[in-house]
């Protein structure tokens, strides 16, 4: 165990001890005469005694580690050990973490410094995990209030755990500790006098790995906007990255790809994550991903155990894994046997072998699954019948039926009890079956193949079992390597894909499916219309109405079913070739398996899915074909070269005959099928691609060699093969067969596990994400800094503010509907947005103006003058714009915009509903106020918004609407002053308030306020003049000696009075007329006389400094909030 750090004597300690290990650093001592032979002497004898008639308590532990500097007689004892083993646990952990981070200290004092610093965590870290296991929550709590009073956080950040680390700032080490939140990732440390104090927000994390070096042995790199931060001595660093890592992919999704999270409700409220709930989460999608099982699925119970083999008379070492319907098991021993049974399929479970503890699962099909050395058996047994007896409902045993082993005798009961009256709706039949029948009468040399796959698939069967329980072994996939039979290829599509189990699960859901979206009109089904006849045109299936109609009644299915998705360019290709094989239904659910599960994220907007398993291909790339990698300058070819490979899976490079094998090993495989796949095309061509000088030429390579592949084995017609028709041209190219294309990529790259695959995804995905949002950033800033005065890099921090304004307000929210303003399928000014609470925030921290005292009714009016849409948000380049005119705008520009936000729509007379706060306004109240423009609308509300967004309204394009919008935007430019309309009297006097607001503070206060009297009084002195000669007969009561009077004030007495008192008094003196109204010229001109209006609002304000400011304060400003 690890020792709180005391001095120790050395020189006294040699009589007791004996060194058995030494470097520069630290000593290993074993006890004297502990483990030798004889006692170890005289010596050791006295020593034994003197650790017997010692108490418990006082007793020595017979091995120990101390920490020494060169030319130092101090040592430090900092751990021991009860056994060789423990104490040699200790060391190796000291050598390998420690022992290389100590070389870049000046010092021994700080050389010692951080180690008693390092092992002082070690203990608060072993510390933490005792308490945990014995349900002590005292120690956690004082994590707690630690991680509250170091970094200020709002309350309702929830942490989740903390461990000890050394952060590298530069070539030196601080050690301190590593707090995991739900939104940040944050470290603290504080030695000899130096804190050190760091906040990182998880989605602004682009990339997290383990890595290591020289000095670093193992380490956690982060790198957040551009910086790289390292972490490492972690007391066990896996189990903390695999927690950042989901920490950091959950944030990211919940932020940025809400399509997917909102799929996902097991994490849904931030505030319910803890770290045992992250670990299950992530051991439940493994669990269904591995097995292919509903998403829906969580895994309850693991078991180490042995399955009894039958076909190889042996017992496999492995894990049985349990969840709500299924009973799954995965060797460990090398044998790549595995075992799906659902629990629809069981008959019965009873105990078996009491002296080995055996468990007999007997299932539908007659077969029986014998399970040894299993822990709790018996409580096992009796948990398994509970759960069958509660699964043996009626909708089950009649989906099942009798047939349960053969899907494809299944998948047409299912539709016969379904389908009602609607079997001339959906068709029963794969297209395959009715355009090429086998004849079975004159069978060629490749039909004759055909039938010997068929009957070593039939000898498997009976070996192994058929249907959903059948064994799945290292035989099973030499046999889809060579590819699946023709006959057979839908059924076990069906079955390593899962879909069969959607389809058990959801009996006569396609249909009503089917009834529900026909005759509906969207965009998806407009895009579906136009993609039908693009879809493998050569094949004549899909020449006629009958394939067609298919095709149709899937895809508009599958777009009414997940309307998130809806259609997808490429799903048309995948779908028809599943109806080559599968029946309708089963084509359906195929598509279903693959787009929500076998490939997720692959088709919605942006394509997610895709690009994260394309930035794998490229990292397997530099792995195994570094030649390659060397010669290509830019690795983006590979990206263009290779996306349509994964949407389409080779389907649309290679000839039909031949992709169908490669989805055959996809449905088994998963997408590490097609990385291998995709591995060995670029192998094969290697050389020729090392010659290429341009990217075109070896685009060129790739496609030639696409069409020079062939499946010789294939019993299609030679019109249907698309390979047979091209050989002829392109006969002087050799020809490769799929089948060994396949078969090398399995023996080359096989290695490649399904665990790699998805830890290579998590970590590309934040990569990937956040380039995407890069990208959407230098849109909006370039479209934005043609509109502005801003540098380039004032203007991307101001972004980067807008942003995670927008950001701060989803943290600690369940149902945020600030999350809802982020949309991804917008274009790029609109894909974020802010409310008016957000825009006050941020006014606050940045506007010119935020002193001014009812500076909430001037974010108001603000907010209100941009929203022009009335949807209560506005996005970046409307903030950008008006934050621009208070800083880089001219005299008249500033003052159009305090004339504007006077005026309506933006202006709407505000008053707090409690006094106590003054000017000040509740969040409620600030909505309220910022919605009411949206309630005078009135019944043009909703002409307006479906103006105001083209896109929405019949769900399509309005090519017309986007014109007359910037159309309107290019008048608005224009706009003369002019056009703006007059001020009346309350509008005025609102507008002398600010205007005294604005100056308090200035050091020509005194000088404004009377500046302020002066054009007040001129202004109503002509409006008065304008007045008696349009009718000079009638009797008007001048204020203006009213006014000349304020203008007189006495100094002593202005100085008493404040600018509300002084102002109150005028608008007093205005009240007795409500016809005055002034134009923005005569305000302007008036303004123009006064030189200390004009210095005030010339005078120039740095924002870099309200920038830095706003950075700090951004965080602490949401926790006032």
């Amino acid at each position: 165990m690890w020792l709180k750090p005391e001095e120790v004597l050395l020189k006294n300690a040699l009589k007791l001890w004996v060194q058995e290990r030494s470097n520069d650093y630290f000593v290993l001592q074993r006890r004297r005469g502990y483990g030798e032979e004889g006692g170890g002497g005289l010596a050791g004898l006295l020593v034994g005694t003197l650790d017997a008639v010692l108490d418990s308590t006082s007793k020595v532990a017979p091995f120990r580690i101390l920490h020494q500097t060169p030319d130092s007689q101090v040592y430090w004892s900092i751990a021991c050990g009860s056994s060789r083993e423990e104490i040699t646990e200790h060391w190796e952990w000291l050598e390998h973490n420690v022992m290389k981070t100590l070389s870049v200290f000046d010092s021994n004092e700080d050389i010692t410094s951080f180690v008693q610093g390092k092992i002082r965590g070690l203990i608060a870290e072993e510390g933490k995990d005792s308490f945990v296991k014995e349900d002590d929550p005292e120690k956690f709590r004082e994590g707690l209030m630690k991680f509250e009073k170091c970094f200020g956080l709002p309350e309702q950040e929830k942490l989740i755990t903390y461990y000890s680390c050394s952060y590298w700032k530069g070539r030196v080490p601080c050690q301190g500790w590593l707090y995991l939140s739900t939104n940040f990732l944050s470290f603290y440390s504080f030695l000899l006098g130096a804190e050190i104090k760091l906040i990182i927000s998880w989605d602004e994390i682009s990339k997290l790995e383990k890595t290591s070096n020289v000095i670093l042995t193992e380490s956690i790199h982060v790198c957040s906007r551009g910086e790289d931060h390292y972490f490492s001595m972690f007391l066990r660093i896996s189990e903390t990255f695999l927690l950042m890592e989901q920490l950091a992919n959950y944030a990211v999704r919940r932020l940025f790809d809400k399509e997917t999270f909102e799929n996902d409700p097991v994490l849904h409220d931030p505030l319910q994550i803890t770290k045992r709930g992250l670990e299950s989460h992530a051991h439940s999608k493994q669990f269904s991903a591995f097995f292919r099982l509903p998403k829906e699925e969580s895994l309850k119970e693991v078991h180490e155990c042995f399955l009894w083999v039958p076909f190889s008379h042996f017992n496999t070492h492995g894990k049985m894994c349990i969840s709500e319907n299924y009973i799954c098991f995965a060797s460990q021993d090398g044998s790549l046997c595995s075992v799906i049974i659902p629990l629809r399929e069981v008959t019965g479970v009873d105990k078996a072998d009491p002296a080995n503890r055996g468990v007999s699962i007997s299932t539908k099909g007659k077969t029986a699954f014998r399970f040894t050395e299993v822990r709790d058996f018996e409580l096992l047994v009796a948990k398994l019948r509970m759960k069958c007896n509660a699964t043996a409902s009626p909708q089950h045993i009649v989906a099942t039926g009798s047939a349960s082993d053969s899907p494809k005798d299944f998948g047409a009961g299912q539709l016969k009890m379904g389908q009602r009256d609607n079997s001339k709706t959906v068709s029963t039949e794969a297209l395959m079956t009715v355009y090429h029948p086998q004849d079975v009468e004159n069978l060629d040399s490749k039909m004759l193949k055909e039938k010997m796959k068929e009957q070593s698939w039939n000898i498997l069967f009976a070996e192994r079992g058929h249907g959903v329980s059948m064994f799945r072994t290292k035989k099973t996939r030499d046999l889809v390597v060579r590819g699946i039979p023709e006959a057979l290829r839908g059924e076990l599509w069906l079955l390593f894909s899962g879909a069969v189990n959607d389809m058990a699960s959801n009996p006569g859901y396609y249909t009503e499916l089917v009834e529900k979206s026909l005759g509906t009109c969207t965009l998806a089904t407009d895009e579906i219309e136009r993609d039908l006849r693009r879809s493998l045109p050569e094949h004549p299936a899909f020449q006629s109405d009958t394939g067609i109609s298919a095709l149709r009644r899937v895809l508009t299915a599958y777009a009414f079913r997940n309307p998130q998705i809806g259609y997808c360019q490429a799903m048309n290709i995948l779908t028809s070739v599943l109806l080559l094989y599968a029946k309708e239904e089963e084509a359906f659910w195929l598509l279903v398996a693959v787009c929500e599960r076998m490939l997720p994220d692959y088709f919605n907007r942006r394509i997610i899915g895709a690009l994260v398993d394309q930035a794998v291909f490229e990292e397997l790339i530099r792995v195994h074909l570094p030649q390659l990698t060397d010669h290509m300058s830019d690795m983006t070819f590979f990206s263009s070269v290779s996306l349509s490979w994964f949407l389409t899976l080779f389907i649309s490079v290679l000839p039909i005959e031949s992709a169908v094998n490669v989805v055959d090993c996809f449905f088994y495989d998963g997408i590490k099928a097609i990385l291998q796949l995709g591995l060995a095309v670029l192998e094969y061509n290697m050389e020729k691609l090392l010659t290429c000088k341009d990217d075109a030429e070896a685009v060129t390579v790739l496609n030639r060699f696409f069409d020079s592949v062939t499946n010789k084995d294939s019993p299609l017609p030679p019109a249907v093969q698309q390979g047979s028709n091209l050989s002829d041209t392109k006969s002087d190219h050799p020809t490769v067969d799929i089948t060994d294309l396949i078969r090398d990529s399995n023996e080359r790259y096989g290695d490649i596990c399904y665990e790699d695959v998805e830890s290579l995804r998590c970590r590309n995905r934040l990569y990937v994400i956040q380039t995407l949002e890069t990208t959407t950033k230098q849109n909006v800033l370039r479209v934005v800094s043609q509109e502005v005065k801003f540098s380039p890099s004032d203007l991307e921090e101001l972004y980067e503010l807008f942003k995670k304004e927008h950001f701060l307000s989803c943290y600690w929210c369940v149902n945020s509907p600030v999350l809802q303003h982020h949309d991804a399928s917008l274009p790029y000014l609109d894909q974020y947005r802010i409310d008016c609470q957000q825009f006050r925030v941020l006014c606050h921290l940045l506007s010119p103006w935020s002193h001014c005292a009812n500076r909430d009714s001037l974010a108001l009016w603000t907010f209100r003058l941009m929203d022009e849409n009335s949807n209560c948000l506005v996005n970046f380049k409307q903030f950008a714009c008006v934050l621009d005119t208070m800083y880089n705008g001219s005299f008249t520009d500033k003052l159009k915009l305090l004339f504007k936000l006077h005026m309506p729509p933006a202006f709407t007379e505000v008053e707090s509903l409690s006094p106590s706060r003054g000017n000040d306004l509740s969040r409620e109240e600030l909505i309220h106020f910022s919605q009411l423009s949206v309630s005078s609308v009135g019944d043009n509300l909703e002409s307006d918004s479906l103006k105001s967004s083209p896109e929405k309204g019949k769900g399509k394009v309005d090519i017309q609407a986007y014109l007359k919008q910037w159309q309107d935007e290019l008048l608005k430019k224009e706009e003369n002053v002019k056009d703006l309309p007059r001020m009346n009297q309350s509008q005025f006097i609102q507008f002398s308030k600010t205007l005294y607001n604005l100056f308090h503070g200035d050091p020509e206060e005194e000088l404004l306020y009377r500046a302020i009297a002066v054009v007040t009084s001129l202004l109503l002195k002509m409006e008065e003049v304008g007045r008696r000669l349009q009718s000079p007969m009638s009797p008007v009561r001048s204020p203006a000696a009213v006014i000349e009077m304020d203008a007189e004030v006495p100094r002593e007495r202005q100085e008493k009075s404040s600018p509300e008192q002084t102002e109150g008094s005028r608008a007093q003196s205005l009240e007795g007329n409500h016809e005055w109204s002034f134009a923005f010229e005569q305000i302007l001109a008036s303004l123009l006389n006064e030189p200390a209006f004009v210095r005030f609002f010339e005078k120039p304000h740095d924002i870099k400094a309200k920038i830095e400011s706003a950075k700090n304060l951004q965080l602490k400003a949401r926790t006032r909030v």
